[in-house]
């Protein structure tokens, strides 16, 4: 069985990504994003419905690919400057955000799938991303 990817998030419960055992948490090797560039972590649902139904794991595939919610992960050094972004950034590393269904593009890493996106592609900055509806 693959095991899941060390990627640190604000709410593990909220993704799926399970706590290590391990004190040391290892940095994931994730593409470092470059120009205005960013890197998103999609919002993964999770594998048992509140009535107590498992959800397979092909609808689980289908539900991130499908996802337009995810987690800012790294930001490149010329994300939001100040001449094309004259009120400041729209959102920060650590900020659950909305994007287009095909905007940007998938990166598999180890654990599953980033997607690196502009910073002119994000839609909105979100609290909570099982609060969107998704399709699936």
């Amino acid at each position: 069985m693959k095991e899941q990817s060390s990627i640190l998030t604000p709410n593990n419960k909220i993704i799926g990504v399970k706590k290590s055992e391990k004190k040391e948490e290892k940095e994931p090797n994730l593409p470092k994003p470059t120009g205005w560039r960013m890197i998103v972590l999609p919002f993964k649902m999770k594998d048992k419905t509140k009535g107590g139904i498992h959800i397979t794991e092909s609808t689980l595939e289908r539900q991130q690919v499908a996802s337009t919610c995810g987690l800012v992960l790294a930001m490149g050094p010329n994300c939001y400057d100040k001449g094309k972004f004259p009120e400041g950034p729209w959102c920060k590393k650590g900020d659950w955000v909305m994007f287009a269904r095909y905007a940007g593009s998938r990166i598999q890493i180890d654990g599953g799938e980033v997607r690196l996106l502009n910073d002119d592609e994000v839609l909105a900055t979100i609290e909570n991303p099982e609060d969107i509806y998704h399709q699936y």
